[in-house]
């Protein structure tokens, strides 16, 4: 009995404000806040509490048959819990009824495993901790930012507490094999791999609303249709978008809610179909062989690649400058900085620099910036401006060292002198030496 597997990334980023070289140790407020609040509300209004309403109706109507699985970013999380808490209380009661996952992912939404694995870890373990706190159940699946994924990362993963892992299912990567069966990653045999179905996920998340598509419009019986064409040889199909579809990339007049509406009773009407979460789909298959990747992949579109985030210099220069700064503000330890320092992670910075991003632009996900070179100046500036913070922050905490280390000075009694010792050792020693005899008179 093939599972199908509906997985869905929530992510909200902080977006900077035009930061400028005069604005540089003069302010440090880096983050446009009546932008990110007219953002979040307006996604809040158009996509995440009528998509969770939603959900919520399709589990209760189903009686748990239906379930599906969230990655919600911690950038997401803060955004919700400052602007629109409603938000968050909706994905709490989806949580409530059992049926829906929680993945893993870094707090920041970062690229933080490609250039600092401790960064890494400690943000995946606060996100972790986080997700419990508000839901109730720590995350066992691990979704990675963007879905990149490669064979380090899958050996990583077990001793944060992981048991699956999900990437893109790219042709390079399986060659003749099919996306849709469970595989283990090389090098980590406790580990399961779930591959995401890129042409069924395109369908549903970028194909949907194209007029020109000759499959529009995509109707849920077609869909279904399509996956019950996989019966045969499938044993779960993984489709993973982001949320957005919901209302901001195609909206509500679009019929995509409809769509989703109608989707579960389409996929359950066959027996053989059934839905699962990516946890429950590991447990209870056998993984049919081992899959090797070597390099980094992920769900971008056009290569599968990092290229989105790092495919100039721009883009290099930026992301190498602020985790050249980890050491350092793991040992000053200021909340303030590193909120700031999370932040700054978060991989839509590094998009805004792109490029490719500009020249194939998300209607979801519009960039702040006039050009990608506009992002990459005003990054550099709050970069340039945040190590002026962490330069008064080192010399604050020399400071308050070097006036601990004069009141410890001062506080210790006074040391007897090196020489006063020594020769009163002297002297005792010279008196209890015994005397010795007189030589006898020399003979004439």
């Amino acid at each position: 009995m093939p599972a199908l597997c509906l997985c869905f990334e929530v992510h909200e980023p902080y977006q900077l404000r035009r930061y400028t070289v005069f604005d540089m140790g003069q302010n440090s407020l880096y983050e446009d806040d009546d932008r990110n609040c007219e953002t979040l509300l307006r996604a809040a209004r158009l996509c995440y509490l009528p998509a969770n309403e939603l959900m919520l109706r399709l589990i209760r109507r189903h009686k748990g048959a239906f379930c599906l699985a969230l990655s919600i970013s911690g950038t997401a999380l803060d955004l919700f819990e400052q602007y629109a808490p409603e938000v968050l209380d909706s994905f709490k009661a989806l949580a409530a009824t059992g049926c829906v996952e929680f993945l893993g992912e870094t707090s920041a939404h970062s690229l933080a495993f490609l250039y600092s694995r401790q960064e890494f870890e400690r943000q995946v373990r606060a996100q972790a901790a986080r997700l419990q706190s508000l839901f109730g159940a720590k995350p066992v699946s691990f979704k990675h930012t963007e879905c990149i994924y490669n064979n380090d990362l899958a050996a990583a993963l077990p001793r944060l507490g992981f048991k699956t892992v999900l990437a893109e299912g790219a042709d390079h990567l399986l060659g003749w094999r099919s996306p849709n069966c469970l595989y283990r990653p090389a090098g980590a045999p406790r580990m399961r791999l779930l591959l995401r179905n890129a042409g069924l996920s395109a369908d549903m998340g970028r194909r949907f609303g194209d007029r020109s598509w000759n499959d529009w419009p995509l109707t849920a019986d077609k869909f279904a249709t399509w996956c019950r064409g996989l019966a045969d040889t499938a044993q779960v199909v993984t489709l993973c978008n982001d949320y957005h579809l919901l209302g901001l990339r195609f909206s509500k007049d679009t019929g995509v809610f409809d769509f989703m509406e109608a989707l579960p009773k389409a996929i359950l009407a066959d027996s053989n179909f059934r839905w699962s979460t990516p946890a429950a789909a590991s447990a209870a298959l056998q993984p049919v062989g081992e899959v090797d990747a070597p390099q980094f992949l992920s769900w971008e579109e056009e290569g599968r690649d990092l290229t989105s985030w790092l495919g100039n210099d721009m883009q290099k220069d930026a992301i190498h400058a602020l985790y050249s700064l980890t050491p350092r503000v793991r040992r000053c330890a200021d909340a303030d900085l590193t909120r700031d320092f999370e932040r700054l992670q978060t991989a839509d910075h590094f998009a805004c620099m792109s490029t490719k991003w500009f020249a194939h632009p998300a209607t979801d996900r519009p960039n702040p910036f006039a050009s990608p070179y506009d992002a990459y100046i005003t990054y550099m500036n709050v970069l340039a401006d945040f190590e002026m913070r962490l330069d008064a922050a080192d010399r604050a905490r020399a400071a308050k060292t070097r006036a601990a280390r004069r009141a410890a000075a001062a506080d210790a009694p006074p040391a007897v002198p090196e020489t006063g010792k020594r020769r009163r050792k002297e002297t005792r020693t010279r008196i209890a030496k015994p005397r010795a005899a007189s030589a006898a008179p020399e003979q004439a």
